[in-house]
């Protein structure tokens, strides 16, 4: 019978997602330390835009787990859930007397992790 590693740990980033940290937060607390399908659960049916580009970040990992570590996906969980800050685009509106007003337009880079389920 395989042995399987504990200490495997697979993960997929997506860089540059047009979407502010906090907002992509939110949706990674919730899903964090859960199973993959109690995820994919959750994330479709929260009302958050932040969700699509979660969910494509967590199947990505999946499908490295399960090509790159040969891992079933049943028995995944998501061990690492981040959102970190990408460069912010600056745009300017034109304001009053010939003002510019300066628009940042936040970027984040979205981590996630799994790990195959510890049995006790």
């Amino acid at each position: 019978m395989a042995t399987i590693d504990t200490t495997v740990e697979t993960k997929a980033i997506a860089r540059y997602i047009r979407m502010s940290p906090f907002k992509v937060r939110r949706v990674l607390d919730q899903i964090r330390g859960r199973s993959y399908r109690e995820a994919l659960i959750i994330l479709e049916f929260m009302p958050y835009r932040a969700c699509e580009p979660v969910l494509k970040v967590l199947r990505s990992a999946v499908a490295n787990a399960e090509h790159n570590a040969g891992l079933d996906p049943t028995n995944l969980v998501i061990s690492h859930a981040s959102a970190d800050m990408g460069p912010s685009f600056r745009r300017y509106r034109p304001r009053a007397q010939g003002r510019a007003y300066q628009i940042r337009k936040p970027t984040c880079h979205i981590t996630v992790a799994v790990s195959p389920q510890v049995e006790d």
